[in-house]
């Protein structure tokens, strides 16, 4: 018998065997097989979609797309946390209403101030630090704070679904980047401990930032004022300017990732644009349209004229969290 073996091609003996589901965490619906397909056309050398390993890039989102958004953003929880620290060591830090409406836990305050007085706290709590300093005070802050609602800690509340995408991806010779509108520095702290991108393959947004070298050891300082917003139309800009390559799939879930699904699926040959839909109450939280986070409405109303994959979260995922269920 074990002759018998020996003599059979091993390409005989295993053609039969089933590979290994790369989404595992994936209910068996039309949208995996649809991701299933498209990757496997794409890395076809037969295939009239074929694309050369070089270009295979793939672009995700990060606040709602590869980790949670709600009930706030949790960059925004960093910043009111460290605005309390900063305000208790010295008061004087708070020097408008919407400071102090902040460390007072005032989030209607805070919401009705709108883009503008969410940026004078990202400002007020990011700035006047070396870029090392602020790394290590998120990192220092990822360790200990937990999600009111879960009991998570921040990092641990991403989706095992796009995890799994994203191995699958790379195991099919693709990079996978982050393009964010959240603080560059602040996703590259956790980026390649979470979903193993490396910090030089993130790209978000930016604040005022110096160089100075003449008082003491060379320094990268995080200034007051924001550079820029990698966010909507900044988006294809900022993945340009960094990549230099139009991506092959981009994944988001809100309106705020319209223009860069919009922009890598307007490239020749096969392309993939992905949003998630959050319809999962029970898991997760279900929003959409009218959130004032994580807004879909565009995307949804767009997506079947454009040929763009809308992933349903309660339908698509057997599981959300890689630590739990």
């Amino acid at each position: 018998m074990r002759a018998l073996l020996i003599s059979i091609p091993l390409t005989i003996l295993f053609a039969s065997a089933p590979l290994a589901d790369p989404l595992p965490s994936w209910t068996d619906t039309a949208t995996k097989d649809r991701i299933i397909a498209f990757v496997e056309g794409i890395t076809d050398p037969d295939s009239p979609d074929y694309v050369t390993p070089a270009a295979r890039i793939a672009t995700f989102d990060n606040d709602g797309t590869l980790w949670a958004e709600q009930p706030v953003y949790f960059q925004l929880l960093f910043a009111i946390d460290r605005l309390k620290e900063m305000a208790a060591a010295d008061p004087g830090v708070l020097t408008s209403d919407v400071l102090r409406a902040a460390v007072e836990g005032d989030m209607e305050t805070v919401a009705a101030s709108g883009t503008e007085g969410l940026l004078e706290i990202v400002s007020t709590t990011h700035s006047g630090l070396t870029v090392d300093e602020f790394q290590a005070a998120v990192r220092s802050w990822l360790d200990t704070a937990r999600h009111s609602g879960t009991g998570l800690a921040y990092d641990q509340m991403v989706y095992q679904p796009m995890l799994e995408l994203l191995t699958y991806l790379r195991d099919e010779g693709f990079r996978t980047y982050i393009a964010s509108g959240g603080g560059l520095h602040f996703i590259r702290v956790f980026s390649e401990s979470a979903y193993n991108i490396p910090p030089e393959q993130v790209i978000g947004s930016i604040g005022n930032g110096s160089y100075s070298a003449g008082d003491g050891p060379p320094r990268v300082m995080k200034d007051p004022g924001l550079f820029f917003i990698d966010d909507k139309a900044g988006k294809p800009i900022a993945i340009e300017a960094r990549i230099g390559r139009r991506p092959v799939i981009a994944v988001g879930n809100s309106d705020g990732d319209f223009q860069m699904l919009e922009w890598t699926t307007a490239g020749e040959g096969a392309r993939l644009g992905i949003l998630l839909h959050h319809t999962d109450s029970e898991r997760e939280y279900a929003y959409g349209r009218e959130s004032h986070i994580g807004q879909l409405a565009r995307g949804l109303d767009e997506a079947a004229s454009r040929g763009w994959l809308v992933i349903d979260m309660a339908r698509d995922w057997e599981r959300i969290w890689p630590s739990r269920e």
